[in-house]
């Protein structure tokens, strides 16, 4: 049956302007990190997609070592635009990046000219894609010259192959220089990705200031901490869950037992917002950047989280309460 996008797919998401450039993203964007990959059945991570599309998720969120296995996820993400959004293309806000490592050798990560170059056109190659709407340099490469990475990412622009650029995970100090650059070879830096949370804020360090004085965007990825920030583990740590699994190093039992008493806390506060926790999380997230990146495994989880823009708004006593608690 061929998929023909819900009439209503732009009521109810926000479209956030990404600094002092012409492009908006909508307020939640789907990231394509854990769940597109062989790990998932072709349909399910399909209908993920399309669900999204379908609310107003126009921003979709790649890397060349997303999967699994690596490039799986934009092998995935190629075949749903081939069969279900070519018509669409010109809604759909793509995005990719490269800086971890892809292949052997000493061509096959960080940030040299030669590897971000082959790495987009990898992934052009695996999205079928003649170009890609924002490009990131994935990680600060700390032994190849700033200059080099940033001179690579406007030759991808000068060459067509992308409309925008990006950086991740960089400092504040690495980014005030990296748009420095970019702007003077003529393409501006858009967008910065950085992780933050309520558990991660590192951003507000500097980096969220840097951006307001560049004109540059930000949106976060893991706004969820890895899914802490949610009902899954308010009751403790579920045997089926990613902390429970012994090969997931970004989240552990350790790390959410240190937290619990701080997740039901917060979950009483959202509840009085009439949200779960996880809408209340994104909500104070976009308080702070211009979208955030969500992850799903199942399209119920997509449904919950695209409602957390229903209640973006906190009052002083909220913020006040949510401080008191994620200082203890």
């Amino acid at each position: 049956m061929n998929y023909i996008a819900s009439e209503t797919r732009y009521q109810d998401m926000p479209y956030r302007r990404v600094g002092r450039s012409g492009l908006k993203l909508p307020a939640i964007s789907l990231g394509l990190w854990h769940n597109f990959g062989e790990n998932r059945a072709y349909e399910t991570s399909r209908s993920m997609v399309l669900s999204a599309f379908d609310a107003g998720i126009t921003h979709f969120d790649l890397a060349n070592n997303y999967g699994p296995p690596p490039g799986a996820a934009e092998s995935t993400f190629g075949r749903v635009l081939a069969k279900d959004l070519k018509s669409y293309r010109d809604e759909i806000i793509v995005s990719s990046k490269a800086g971890w490592e892809m292949w052997p050798g000493p061509y096959g990560e960080w940030g040299s000219r030669k590897y971000l170059m082959a790495s987009l056109d990898q992934s052009l190659q695996r999205m079928g894609l003649d170009y890609v709407d924002i490009f990131y340099s994935h990680r600060p490469d700390p032994e190849t010259p700033l200059e080099e990475t940033m001179s690579a990412l406007d030759a991808m622009v000068r060459q067509g192959k992308a409309l925008y650029v990006g950086i991740s995970s960089y400092s504040a100090e690495q980014t005030k220089e990296a748009s420095r650059i970019l702007k003077a070879l003529g393409t501006p830096c858009l967008i910065h990705q950085p992780s933050y949370s309520m558990f991660d804020r590192w951003i507000e360090d500097g980096l969220c200031d840097v951006l307001a004085e560049e004109g540059v965007g930000s949106i976060a990825f893991c706004p969820l901490a890895q899914g802490l920030l949610t009902s899954r583990y308010l009751n403790g740590v579920p045997a089926d869950s990613r902390a429970a699994a012994s090969d997931n190093p970004f989240l552990t039992v350790d790390k959410v037992e240190l937290r619990i008493a701080q997740v039901k806390a917060l979950n009483h506060i959202a509840q009085s917002r009439g949200q779960t926790l996880a809408q209340m999380a994104l909500a104070w997230a976009l308080l702070k950047v211009t979208s955030v990146i969500i992850g799903a495994s199942q399209v119920a989880q997509i449904q919950e989280n695209i409602l957390a823009v229903q209640n973006l708004a906190f009052d002083a006593a909220e913020l006040q309460a949510i401080e008191l608690i994620l200082k203890e």
